[in-house]
């Protein structure tokens, strides 16, 4: 009996040594995702009026993606795909989740869904999320989540906001964007000692845009706003949309809230450091969706057009990865990435099995990201937005509106900016007319083979392949 004893303790000793190691050799995950923040708003990616100087670090000291895309342009299924790897047509959320969050109408949206979080919770990863998170049902944590500092709802004030602790909204006091800070360095304190993905959700710099501690406002009193085009009003432009164009304040207060993320930054990245985490650390910093704010004569995303828009603008995103002592500082990749794939990389990454869920459309780029070619990595990226789809290479970019039009064809290599809509010149021009019917079945096709029954909502009786 003796014997038997001894010989347990030793196994239990021996077991309990070996999975320190695996804790040990397990990589931490930060992603810090931002609301409405377009590339074009960031120094790193080319913007010297922004005042973001530590996300430029931290592009500095790892991998930044330039050709980095939304799966729709605008929050909940852009997040939903994020999280889940798969896009509307498939987890079935086709636009920002309203009057779910909260109270008798709420529900968990992802139900049935596998999320990033659910996964790396089942691996021995303590999952916490602060900040937010407008998926349905804010006030009960989900996904794996043990930490659970959301907002109630998708959009909040900036200044004594609600948010949820303990399964009850509370009203916190200051600045939200850096109650949500404070939330990280809460939660980096309390599980720094074993595996842990910390998702932090900023709200800024969605709107509304007023409320900025006035020394971020002040950063901004003498920018000319260069940066940002002059464009006139679109004629699907709502009439809300087209009184903010060219609007002096609006702009420095959307500047401003995108400067007050970047200082949250420096304090996450600091706290990583004080606690010796850092190199065992992979830190991501993204967005949901891009944002318009005078581009196309817009200001908005998605949503901020009718028919619903989907230019680069409104999708194209700041990727950053940093592990330090693991990622090459300061390299760009020009690979064209889609939020689907950012689930099958950060798994491929951490070194764990591929996601479990369902008929997944993206791939991992976790060997670009180790500086290794992918020579077989396909130039085409899709995305949905409500009737509108979306097919992008490298040179052409085709939108499809499932409802009848208006349809869009761009060369993207001539006109960047999407600034001439070529499906005007097809009658004079049959190659072009050739590439449209191709992209189209290209569409037609990629959705046939992900869509789902029951969530998406275009029936191909009303997407023709042939003229």
């Amino acid at each position: 009996m003796i014997r038997c004893i001894v010989v347990a303790s030793i196994l239990s000793i021996l077991s309990g040594v070996a999975s320190a190691e695996v804790s040990a050799a397990r990589t931490n995950l930060v992603l810090i995702m931002t609301d409405d923040q377009a590339a074009w708003s960031l120094g790193c990616y080319g913007n010297s009026e922004a005042r973001s100087p530590n996300v430029d670090q931290l592009a500095s000291q790892g991998v930044r993606f330039t050709q980095a895309f939304a799966a729709s342009p605008v929050c909940s299924p852009s997040r939903a795909t994020f999280y889940t790897g798969r896009v509307p047509s498939q987890h079935g959320i086709h636009d920002w989740i309203k009057n779910e969050n909260m109270g008798e109408r709420a529900r968990y949206c992802l139900e049935g869904e596998t999320t990033l979080s659910d996964i790396l919770a089942r691996n021995g990863y303590v999952c916490g999320l602060s900040g937010k998170w407008h998926l349905g049902d804010s006030i009960q944590p989900h996904a794996g989540y043990t930490y659970w500092f959301a907002m109630p709802q998708g959009g909040s004030k900036y200044n004594d906001a609600d948010m949820v602790r303990d399964g009850k909204v509370i009203q916190t006091k200051g600045y939200l964007t850096d109650r949500i800070t404070d939330g990280a360095i809460e939660f980096l304190d309390k599980h720094n000692n074993q595996p842990f993905f910390l998702n932090v959700e900023y709200n800024a710099p969605h709107s509304p845009w007023q409320g900025h501690p006035q020394e971020l406002m002040d950063l901004y009193n003498d920018c000319p706003f260069d940066s940002i085009p002059k464009h006139p009003p679109h004629p699907w432009a709502a009439a809300r949309i087209i009184q903010k164009l060219g609007q002096r304040e609006p702009l420095q207060q959307y500047f401003a809230s995108c400067t007050g993320v970047d200082r949250g930054v420096e304090r996450i990245l600091a706290h990583l450091d004080k606690l010796g985490v850092s190199e065992n650390t992979l830190v991501v910093y993204t967005s949901d969706q891009g944002f318009n704010f005078g581009h196309h004569g817009l200001v908005g995303k998605g949503n901020a057009s009718n028919p619903r828009n989907m230019y680069d603008t409104s999708l194209r995103i700041p990727m950053i990865f940093r592990h330090t002592g693991h990622l090459e500082p300061g390299r760009t990749s020009d690979l064209t990435v889609s939020a689907y794939d950012f689930l099958p990389t950060i798994l491929a990454y951490l070194g764990l099995p591929p996601s479990p869920g369902r008929n997944l459309p993206g791939r991992s780029f976790a060997e670009t990201l180790r500086g290794k070619p992918q020579p077989d990595w396909p130039d085409t990226i899709f995305a949905e937005y409500s009737q509108a789809r979306m097919i992008r290479t490298h040179k052409y970019k085709y939108v499809h509106r499932c409802n009848g039009g208006p349809f869009e064809l761009y060369d993207l290599q001539k006109d960047p900016g999407e600034t001439t809509n070529l499906m005007e010149k097809l009658n004079d021009k049959p190659r072009l007319r050739k590439r449209r019917i191709v992209l189209r079945k290209k569409i037609y096709d990629w959705f046939q083979r992900y869509g789902e029954a029951g969530s998406d909502p275009v029936g191909q009786e009303f997407f023709p392949v042939e003229d």
